[in-house]
């Protein structure tokens, strides 16, 4: 098991201004756009805008906090998504634009290199109940509000619980109540 820590992250501006992005979580280790084959993020979108397109990269976006927004896929149609929705899942070589319903939005963004991985994500309140992990799988659970404790460590807001096929690790424990963005990702088949 692995935590990533919000206080460990570092916030970057976009290079158009209109949002910051964190990086949580990638695989490999270190790899940049052009060769992670996942990487979790999370962002604060503060304009509308057109989001950046990446080929060949299916992508799960959940709304963390603010009044939401639509994106807009063209002939695709529009998608409103707040912190109520479902994580949305979109192919990210399809052009697509934001626009808020009010202020800035948070968001939680996974992107999964098409062919390489695959994944499901759904909000949940604990993580006592989840499904047995697929051989070479992986779970990362986001706290998105709430606090909770993994042993002696406590998580708070923003922390991410990273567990890999095999590992043994008993869920984290609830200080207060919880609410969780649950991925859980598998190879995708050859």
């Amino acid at each position: 098991m692995r935590l990533h820590r919000r206080a460990d992250q570092r916030e970057t501006p976009w290079k158009n201004g209109g949002g910051t992005t964190r990086e949580i979580a990638v695989f490999p280790s270190g790899a940049g756009f052009d060769t992670f084959d996942w990487r979790l993020s999370a962002a604060k979108v503060a304009g509308d805008g057109p989001f950046s397109t990446f080929p060949g990269v299916d992508r799960i976006l959940t709304v963390l906090e603010g009044n939401g927004f639509d994106l807009d896929f063209g002939p695709a149609g529009t998608v409103r998504l707040t912190p109520a929705s479902a994580p949305h899942a979109f192919a990210g070589d399809m052009a697509c634009t934001a626009r808020l319903i009010g202020s800035a939005v948070g968001d939680l963004n996974l992107m999964l290199r098409r062919g390489r991985w695959r994944a499901t994500a759904a909000w949940s309140t604990d993580l006592t109940g989840l499904a047995p992990l697929p051989p070479e799988g992986l779970c990362l659970a986001y706290l998105a509000a709430g606090a909770a404790r993994i042993g002696a460590q406590r998580l708070e807001p923003g922390d991410t619980v990273e567990i890999a096929t095999g590992e043994h690790a008993a869920p984290p424990e609830a200080l207060a109540p919880c609410r969780w963005v649950v991925m859980q990702l598998a190879r995708a088949p050859a």
